[in-house]
């Protein structure tokens, strides 16, 4: 059952769905809230988009071998890459140095300009080190750790049922 899921339109609209709106609630902590979000942040805002994009890809064409595949490399590359910045920005939250300091400049590649292309949404202008927001004890990146890390988990679940095969999957779980 975990296998076909894992293979329908719907499981990839609830990650498109999700991951969308991830980074409505990141507007809404810049906008509503007025909330500056720092260049990890604008970082792991990409990181989500990367998450929705492979999300868009899966959904478009969830049976097909190459592209879901292709898909779910992607989800797993992006989730594990904003798990990584998360936990690069609780660093520098947790653990200010005068030596290690996040740039205030989003240094994107020049084929993918994504401060400049969308600056509304990917255009840091806060500190990194502000510890603004906290939930439960919780910064906002560290939360994004566990997003990000669950994100992972499951892309790797989905990863294996490919690689093993439904029947035994299905038994082990």
């Amino acid at each position: 059952m975990l296998y076909a899921f894992s293979r329908s339109r719907f499981a990839w609209a609830l990650l498109t769905l999700g991951s969308g709106l991830l980074l409505a609630v990141a507007l809404y902590f810049q906008y509503g809230q007025g909330m500056a979000p720092c260049v990890m942040c604008v970082y792991q805002r990409a990181a989500l988009a990367g998450v929705m994009l492979a999300a868009c890809l899966g959904w478009l064409a969830p049976k097909h071998g190459l592209i879901s595949n292709l898909a779910l490399l992607g989800w797993l590359t992006a989730a594990v890459k904003g798990g990584l910045l998360a936990k690069e920005h609780v660093g520098y939250q947790f653990n200010p140095s005068p030596f290690t300091q996040c740039s205030s400049v989003a240094e994107f590649p020049s084929w993918l300009p994504l401060d400049t292309w969308l600056p509304g949404l990917f255009h840091p202008s806060g500190d990194c080190s502000d510890v603004s927001w906290a939930w439960m004890g919780l910064s906002m990146p560290q939360w994004l750790m566990g997003i990000f890390a669950g994100l992972a988990v499951l892309a790797m679940v989905f990863i294996l049922m490919r690689i093993t095969g439904k029947q035994a999957v299905s038994r082990k779980l």
